[in-house]
């Protein structure tokens, strides 16, 4: 649910109660429209009462214009799904070699300077 539909679907507050045709004229001179920033919809609201009067929802254009068209999308995608997949293979086959050299450096590292970094603690050492 948008934040205007819970608005919009918000009982009146206690403050709004019925009027004469005068102040009904007035009231719509004080009416200000505010488009919702995450559906779109135009909300006419009072600012006397503090509450939404009107709410029309935004209209989205059809998201298929042309039959043509969506299947030359939807082409274009799946070869792009292709290259992604591919990638993924080969990142995955080199993996383990990455880690592979990743460990032999790190352990030649370790084998020149044995006293550079303390050894850990035992879980004992902390009573």
């Amino acid at each position: 649910m948008s934040l205007c539909q819970y608005f919009t679907k918000r009982p009146l507050e206690s403050t709004a109660r019925a009027v004469s045709n005068e102040s009904m004229a007035k009231r719509k001179q004080e009416l200000f429209e505010v488009k919702c920033p995450c559906c779109e919809a135009k909300l006419q609201i009072d600012a006397e009462l503090k509450v939404v009067i009107s709410h029309q929802e935004h209209v989205k254009p059809p998201s298929i214009q042309d039959m043509a068209e969506a299947v030359q999308r939807l082409r274009g995608e799946e070869a792009r799904r292709g290259e992604v997949f591919s990638k993924s293979v080969e990142q995955h086959k080199s993996h383990q070699k990455v880690l592979e050299r990743k460990f032999d450096e790190l352990l030649k590292q370790a084998k020149e300077s044995p006293d550079s970094a303390p050894p850990p603690k035992r879980p004992f050492d902390f009573d």
